[in-house]
């Protein structure tokens, strides 16, 4: 089936999308607090990312058909290939926006701080994004992970300072705590003692709207898709695609998909009000992490969006890993297959059969949001999967 690009018209209505049109019964949200997202703000994300006199490195990634899995699962498969970014995952969008957004100010307290340098927390690829977008504005940025963060992601990040002498920016990595939590004292003591801005990995709108971005990108490629498959973490992703596909065609069904341990986006959703896990060692390190308690943006935002919800295995996610790269030629870090290990499962009877059932004979994207994974990360998976067949 070939795929039609249509061109999304600019809207500026907000986000509607009532939680009786979600299959999933969640709770109503215990603090009213909220920052909304609209269509407009997408499409001014994508007019910084791609148009804007200062480049921001940003690709607007491909959408391509994979007819093994097509085949595998009586539907067709298209894979959002977000390994196409120059720091390898989708976060360079939403970090890129925010730089450039606060940058159009020229003025006020945002602004000023920007001039003194960026800081984030992060499980490795936001920090990645945020020291790219930074380095190609000549800024300072300090990126603070947890000793939970692989070391490739770690030198991933330590590598971009070389950049350094030919822009003026410069990148310091600093190693605290053991979670994602405990970085963000870091970054907060930066914030407060240095004057540091600080960029969320997930939660503000600035971000969201950056990755919607994909969401456009999908509608143009594919205006008839029916569903899409999406990682969900702290939900900067899974929002910001999902808020662009309910504004332009609300059929399209989006499914979020978590770790079995450490969910703290759907623990959340369940509660009604953000909590805190245990962050726990994942082939999908990427999923790691809290969304933050004071959280305003995501949580609402894929309550909204979110039609259904689904949880990857360990055990799922190593066999997915290996999948990708038998049938696509794909290197992907766990947190980019999770999607397909929730079909696999599902087709399996693993899990409950009726996602694989679901997709029969329609259009459906995978988000490939990530290529952050080291050989070793691939031996571990390869090494469960035998462990599970004894």
């Amino acid at each position: 089936m070939a795929i039609s690009r249509l061109v999304i018209p600019l809207l500026v209505t907000p986000l509607l999308v009532t939680s009786e049109a979600m299959a999933l019964t969640l709770p109503p949200l215990k603090s009213t607090r909220e920052t909304p997202l609209a269509l407009a703000d997408i499409h001014a994300a994508r007019q910084r990312l791609f148009y804007s006199s200062t480049a921001t490195g940003v690709e607007r990634t491909a959408l391509v058909p994979s007819p093994a899995l097509s085949r595998r699962f009586d539907a067709e498969i298209l894979l959002k290939l977000e390994t196409r970014q120059p720091t390898g995952a989708f976060k360079l969008r939403g970090a890129s926006n925010l730089l450039a957004a606060v940058a159009e100010q020229a003025a006020g307290e945002a602004y000023e701080r920007l001039q003194r340098g960026v800081t984030t927390a992060s499980t490795g690829n936001h920090g990645r994004a945020l020291a790219y977008a930074a380095m190609r504005r000549g800024l300072r940025a300090v990126i603070c992970l947890s000793e939970q963060v692989p070391a490739n992601k770690v030198r991933a990040i330590e590598a971009l300072g070389e950049l350094g002498g030919a822009t003026g920016g410069s990148v310091e990595v600093r190693r605290v705590g053991r979670s994602q939590d405990e970085a963000f004292h870091e970054v907060n003591r930066l914030v407060e003692e240095e004057g540091m801005l600080a960029v969320p990995p997930f939660d503000d709108p600035l971000i969201a709207a950056g990755q919607g971005t994909i969401g456009l990108e999908l509608m143009e490629d594919c205006p008839q898709l029916d569903q899409v498959l999406v990682g969900l973490s702290g939900g900067g992703l899974l929002g910001g695609i999902g808020g662009a596909l309910k504004a332009i065609r609300p059929e399209t069904r989006v499914h979020g998909i978590s770790l079995t341990e450490g969910a703290a986006m759907w623990h959340s959703l369940q509660a009604g009000t953000p909590v805190e896990v245990e962050e726990v060692a994942s082939l999908a390190d990427s999923l790691g992490g809290g969304i933050g308690l004071g959280n305003h943006t995501t949580l609402p935002l894929v309550r909204r969006v979110m039609d259904e919800h689904h949880q990857a295995s360990e055990r799922a996610i190593a066999r997915a890993m290996l999948m990708l790269l038998e049938e696509e030629k794909l290197l992907v870090e766990g947190a980019a297959v999770v999607g397909l290990a929730a079909l696999e499962a599902s087709r399996l009877g693993e899990t409950d059969p009726a996602l694989a059932e679901s997709i029969r004979g329609q259009r459906v994207a995978l988000i490939i949001s990530g290529n952050g994974v080291s050989l070793e990360t691939f031996d571990q998976a390869r090494a469960l999967l035998a462990d599970a067949q004894q």
